[in-house]
């Protein structure tokens, strides 16, 4: 997610920055064999670094924590005893070592990074103008139809490539596919080496089947039951949780969206979910990055489940980064009038309903069984390939404008 090269920027506002990367240099774990004295391990630090850590003037970078949990736990002690000192720490796969060891309520503050975002994706290639069209449009009036059209085929480059850092890096730097899917490739890899640290041993082989089974599953109900071989649920559902805690995937519940809040009413046994990015995804799948640029509008028209990944991607990517964010869908079963609502999200008290289109489609008949089935929602939201437009009590924005859909709503 790019984590330790966004510490590393902060660190550039501080006369002093301190980075200690405990799976890197292992013999720092000692430093908390001891006790978990700040002010004894500072003086450690100093004398080792040649630094003077003075309070307020330093940031001290605790990189890959969850490599030293005592560490972890040592955090609290650093707020309670020096709290002017700036202390940040980062990890892989940390909420599974937070899980382990407890992280004192009030002590710390929690920062959620999600992979880049489609509008930091057009900053990242140096598209400011395209930004700030898109951003500070009047979501009351039509874009302009050569500049949405331009958009849409835009918004095909990131659905390619994703939000992962090293691969839009890559993509930046190179334009390069196939190196763009080897960085890919190389993430998919890294997930996996992972997987031992924090699965018991006869669970890692359920870790993976379920990571590769999202992807296949898309925009559909999750089913432990199409899994391919001979698979009990009650070995699978533990391998999901892992995957959710570690945020390698979200799980997005039903909800009966009634009332606030949302989670209150969800169905643990009814979920669709989503891996971390649609990159991911696409590359997991054996999709090329290739066909996306060449028939960029077909594409879109084309992978339903993905374009509808995406917008769950984007929803996490803007929502508050300091409150874990969570996606729920609504869906009826009833014979013969299935009805299904993509995502549902709470916003200045209201429920909204959300409905994703990845062509033109006039269909709209589950918005409109939705908004008859809970009077208390005075709109719906289509995000398709349609320019920003409204008709009755369904408000339409384009794929590439879930940002301007989210500013709204907070206004």
């Amino acid at each position: 997610m790019g984590k330790t090269f966004a510490v590393r920027q902060l660190g550039k506002d501080f006369p002093t920055f301190i980075e200690i990367n405990f799976e890197k240099n292992e013999k720092y774990k000692s430093l908390f064999d001891l006790d978990l004295d700040p002010k004894r391990i500072l003086r450690i630090l100093s004398a080792e670094f040649t630094q003077e850590i003075v309070p307020g003037k330093c940031l001290l970078f605790f990189d890959e924590i969850q490599e030293a949990p005592r560490a972890l736990t040592a955090l609290r002690y650093f707020f309670e005893e020096i709290p002017e000192l700036h202390v940040i720490a980062a990890g892989s796969l940390l909420s599974l070592a937070i899980g382990q060891v407890g992280v004192p309520v009030g002590r710390i503050s929690f920062c959620h990074i999600y992979p880049m975002s489609w509008l930091e994706f057009l900053k990242a290639l140096g598209n400011e103008k395209m930004y700030e069209a898109i951003i500070s449009h009047d979501s009351n009036k039509p874009m302009d139809d050569f500049l949405h059209q331009s958009f849409l085929e835009k918004l095909s480059e990131y659905l390619a490539i994703g939000g992962m850092p090293a691969v839009v890096q890559a993509w930046v730097k190179d334009k390069d596919p196939i190196r763009c899917a080897n960085e890919q490739q190389s993430i998919i890899a890294t997930y996996k080496s992972d997987f031992p640290k924090y699965a018991k041993k006869i669970q890692i082989k359920y870790v993976e089947t379920v990571f590769s089974q999202i992807p296949q599953q898309l925009a559909q109900k999750f089913k432990f039951s199409n899994i391919p071989g001979e698979y009990r649920k009650r070995e699978l559902i533990p391998a999901l949780d892992l995957l959710s805690n570690a945020h390698v995937a979200h799980i997005i519940y039903h909800s009966g969206a009634q009332g606030l809040p949302l989670r209150g009413q969800i169905n643990f046994n009814k979920f669709k979910t989503i891996l971390v990015d649609i990159g991911i995804s696409q590359a997991m799948l054996g999709a090329k990055i290739s066909d996306w640029l060449m028939t960029p509008r077909d594409s879109i028209r084309n992978r339903g489940a993905i374009v509808e990944a995406f917008v769950g991607q984007e929803l996490l990517a803007y929502s508050n980064p300091f409150h874990e964010a969570y996606l729920h869908y609504w869906h009826r079963e009833a014979k013969n009038s299935q009805a299904e609502v993509d995502y549902v999200i709470q916003e200045q008290g209201k429920i909204i309903p959300i409905g994703v289109k990845s062509q033109k489609g006039k269909t709209l008949r589950s918005m409109d069984l939705f908004l008859e089935s809970h009077q208390a929602c005075d709109f719906g939201i289509r995000v398709s390939e349609h320019n920003f437009s409204s008709h009755n009590k369904i408000i339409s924005y384009p794929l590439y404008a879930i940002a301007n859909l989210l500013k709204d709503l907070q206004k």
